[in-house]
């Protein structure tokens, strides 16, 4: 028996198969990447806030103090004993806190330095050298012999002890092997030299007097200069040390092992390190130690200051994760459909012929599901692969998502269209009219945006925290926009077609008819590319506003494009040298006197600056731009004009202030205020010009001894490589030199894995918004290409010349491409204007920095760029697909076009 006819499948075109697949893979790809690409970034950024800091900041020291131990002290102080309470504490350790076992330490050490009573040891002013003693374990693993040998265990009640020391020690007291130093209580003999095998890593980083000696500054006045230094005793010497005034304690030194350390284990290894300082661990803890045991690290503090850093970037980030979510879903749903406007009358078909609703919708799914779950399967797939990360379930969960969307869409767009059978209306949108359902979700999402806005702008998003709708602002606002724009889009080309009407050319009148009679589908598209657009604005607008600000940043720590300085004058050599480097402009010498303020603030810098070059070097870099002239000598003995900054005048006022630098006193007026100045940027300056001091006071200006020691550069492609050449080769070795680069204090504003991470995936959400964008168009240029192209081809037979035909598709594309383009535009301008309050990138922009502050928060800022490359991409690919069709249609015959039946 033939099987009835509406059991017949719907038959996919190839073409829309082909694209829902390629749409369903790059989404689902983004949408798998995107939290591993977070949790890679987060994980840099823990390794790199812990691995970045000196060894003794990240280890974990368990101590013991001498008052502490109970029982009989020779054996709590004995080497064997040390090393099983050593092996307990290590088995308390478990993930995420992990230990480097190589780089641990144990053993006995003084807390109290011993004076040394042998006057043959060095004594720069007098005062005898101090030593710390070390029973430490491992020194034969870590060390390796240069002379002698390893220190041997006296025995018990023997008042001479065997010691070594670190070559570098032995060189700076004048040590060696035999060599005997006599201590308050015993004396200690140097059985050999050692040279530490790894002195950066933690088993001599954390305490430096174990790897060499060095200077200290005794308390008092006058202060005194006297050395301190390590020796390191056999470990089976713990007990000999209780005989001793040097108060010793037993500790254990374990560094945090941080290669398997993720973003996601960071809290529980701070609620670990917590308990072990003050908590339920400690207990444990002492019950192997003692009941003095007491646990230190300055971890936890790290894993604060990182979450803090964490907090405050994540809703930054959100925003540009939620926006491109919305938009990829947008597109998804779009193409979706397009897909059923252009089957509508073969669903409508089969529903007349007894096809029930759940049938239709399942066979559709089945449809789709061929060629979405497989496109989300390789697109996750891919993600696993060339995204590396350690999180896998959320990116299972966002592949299985997008796959089901691409799944489902379709089938229920196309149950809501055939839900009951209707007669055949109008493909376009002449008669439509908005239904009270949409007028509701309308003024729904109306709402949502307001509330949206209102809570980002009264929270801020340096408060921490990822709260869904202030994240999902900009899209609410591009969705309203949208939706405005889908209202009011009939309206103009209507009004220009009445004009055009009365004209005696076809294809103004034409175009624009079509264009006011689009169909009642293009409303799609245009949610997909304003939302896409507006998304693409904002982030675009972000990462400007990161960019300006550690250019800004970088420019105030430098005040030009480089800066040479040093505590003396710069020889001459040096600073016509620098001038001539590739590159420079401007070379400007300033003499900068620091000067004590009488009302017991803040110090006054006092800069000395040729007034027209100053000038120009402030005019350059925009920090605090003046007229040369307001510098000009008033000749006699008048006050000196002066440019201030706005606290010097707020402390002192508009009154001649006398000044007393090392060239001689000046009395200086103020003439000028601005909030920054190369020299001294945000600090409370006072610029007078060169020349007029010359006139006061021309011996001690023209005196070497008082000549400049602070050189600014300044030049758009300064060659840095030949300026650090310069500064090497005309620097004498007597002088201290510094340089500072504007681009390498810009490049350590980019240097933290968390702020690279976040800038990179905000790079990728707007490069994605704005291909979603593009692909918006184009499917929506293809899914009418058909109806244009039989247009064309009718029209050719009633005489329409190619040229004609050509500005036909041309002027009936850019009505809706410049809708689109201009409401995205706007859209992304209204969101930045609503959202810039409230929106803080301090700490995305600035290492070190949480934001939340007032004065130096940075705000989000409209970008020009950003709001309109992105809409010009869109009229230039309507007008690139306009044009490509006019010539593809030109090169058919009419009869091609015009078979009948053949609706494609």
């Amino acid at each position: 028996m033939k099987a009835p006819t509406w059991r017949a499948r719907p038959l996919p075109a190839r073409a829309t198969a082909l694209a829902l697949g390629a749409l369903v893979l790059v989404t689902a790809f983004l949408a798998a990447a995107s939290p591993r690409g977070v949790a890679a970034y987060e994980t840099r950024g823990v390794r790199q806030a812990l691995g970045s800091v000196p060894a003794g900041q990240r280890t974990v020291e368990i101590t013991v103090s001498r008052t502490d131990v109970t029982g009989d002290p020779a054996a709590a102080y004995a080497g064997d004993e040390l090393a099983r309470q050593d092996r307990a504490i290590r088995g308390r350790f478990h993930a995420p806190l992990r230990i480097d076992a190589a780089e641990s330490l144990h053993g006995i050490r003084t807390t109290k330095p011993l004076n040394a009573q042998d006057t043959w040891l060095p004594r720069p002013d007098g005062v005898a050298p101090a030593f710390s003693l070390y029973a430490a374990a491992g020194l034969s693993v870590h060390a390796t012999l240069a002379e002698g040998r390893l220190p041997h265990g006296a025995a018990p009640g023997k008042r001479t002890l065997e010691a070594a020391v670190t070559v570098a020690t032995a060189r700076a007291l004048g040590l060696h092997v035999g060599s005997t130093l006599h201590l308050p209580g015993l004396a200690v003999r140097i059985s050999g030299l050692l040279t530490p095998r790894a002195p950066d890593r933690a088993y001599w980083a954390v305490d430096p007097l174990m790897a060499a000696a060095r200077q200290d500054v005794a308390p008092g006045l006058p202060p005194q200069r006297f050395w301190r230094a390590g020796l390191l005793l056999s470990p089976q010497d713990g007990p000999a040390l209780l005989r001793t005034e040097g108060e010793p304690e037993k500790f254990w030194r374990y560094p945090v092992d941080t290669r398997a350390l993720t973003a996601r284990d960071a809290p529980l290894l701070r609620d670990r390190l917590l308990s072990l300082e003050h908590g339920a661990a400690l207990a444990g803890l002492r019950s192997v130690a003692g009941s003095g045991a007491l646990a230190d690290s300055a971890v936890d503090g790290l894993l604060d200051a990182f979450a803090r850093m964490r907090a405050a970037v994540a809703p930054v980030i959100a925003v540009a994760a939620y926006g491109i979510g919305t938009v990829a879903g947008v597109v998804l749903l779009m193409t979706a459909g397009l897909a059923a406007a252009r089957r509508r009358a073969e669903l409508a078909l089969l529903r007349a012929r007894g096809a029930s609703l759940a049938g239709l919708a399942g066979r559709l799914a089945a449809e789709t599901a061929a060629v979405a779950l497989p496109a989300a399967a390789a697109g996750g797939g891919l993600a696993l692969l060339l995204v590396p990360g350690a999180r896998v379930l959320p990116s299972l969960l966002a592949t299985a998502g997008t796959g089901l969307l691409g799944t489902l869409a379709l089938p229920l767009r196309a149950a809501v269209a055939h839900r009951r059978p209707r007669p055949v209306e109008r493909a376009d949108g002449a008669g439509a009219r908005p239904s009270r359902l949409r007028t509701v979700a309308e003024l729904t999402v109306l709402v949502l945006a307001v509330g949206a806005v209102l809570a980002l702008r009264g929270r801020s998003t340096a408060t921490g925290g990822v709260d869904a709708l202030v994240s999902t602002a900009p899209v609410l606002i591009g969705v309203i926009a949208a939706l405005v724009l889908m209202r009011l889009s009939p309206i103009p080309p209507r009004l220009a077609a009445r004009p055009a009407a009365r004209t005696a050319g076809l294809t103004g009148f034409l175009s624009l008819a079509r264009a006011g009679r689009a169909p009642a589908t293009a409303g799609l598209p245009l949610l997909a590319l304003v939302v896409a657009l507006t998304t693409a604005s904002f982030g675009g607008s972000v990462l400007a506003g990161v960019a300006t600000a550690r250019d800004h940043a970088a420019l105030t720590a430098v005040g030009a494009e480089a800066r040479i300085s040093a505590d003396k004058p710069l020889p001459e050599a040096l600073r016509r040298a620098a001038g001539q480097v590739p590159g420079v402009e401007d070379a400007v010498p300033l003499r900068i006197d620091v000067q004590a303020a009488d009302d017991n603030g803040p110090p006054l810098y006092l800069v000395i600056a040729d007034a027209k070059a100053y000038a120009r070097l402030a005019r350059a870099t925009g920090l605090g731009a003046f007229p040369a002239q307001d510098l000009a000598d008033p000749g006699g003995d008048r006050p000196l004009p002066a440019v201030v900054s706005p606290r010097f005048l707020t402390r002192f006022g508009r009154a001649p202030m006398a000044l007393q630098p090392e060239l001689g006193q000046l009395v200086i007026r103020p003439k000028t205020v601005r909030a920054d100045t190369p020299a001294q940027p945000g600090g409370d300056f006072v610029v007078v010009d060169a020349a007029s001091v010359a006139r006061r006071h021309p011996d001690t200006y023209r005196d070497p001894a008082t000549g400049p020691s602070v050189l600014l550069l300044s030049g758009r492609s300064l060659h840095t490589g030949a300026l650090r050449t310069a500064v090497r080769a005309h620097t004498p070795g007597s002088l201290s030199v510094r340089l500072a680069l504007r681009s390498a204090v810009r490049a350590e504003f980019a240097d933290s894995p968390l702020q690279q991470g976040a800038v990179r995936l905000y790079t990728a959400a707007v490069a994605a918004g704005t291909g979603f964008a593009l692909l918006a168009l184009l499917l929506s240029l293809l899914q009418t290409a058909p109806q244009r192209s039989q247009l064309l081809a009718r029209l050719r037979t009633m005489g329409l010349t190619r040229a004609q035909g050509r500005r036909l598709l041309v002027l009936e594309a850019l009505p809706p491409a410049l809708l689109a383009a201009v409401g995205g535009a706007l859209a992304g301008a209204a969101t930045i204007r609503l959202l810039g309050p409230g929106t803080d990138l301090t700490a995305l922009a600035l290492p070190g920095t949480s934001g939340g502050g007032t004065a130096d928060t940075i705000r989000l800022h409209t970008d020009p760029a950003s709001l309109l490359l992105p809409s010009a991409g869109v009229v230039a690919l309507a007008l690139a697909v306009a044009l490509v069709q006019a010539w593809l249609s030109g090169r058919r015959r009419e009869s091609t076009e015009l078979r009948a039946g053949d609706t494609r």
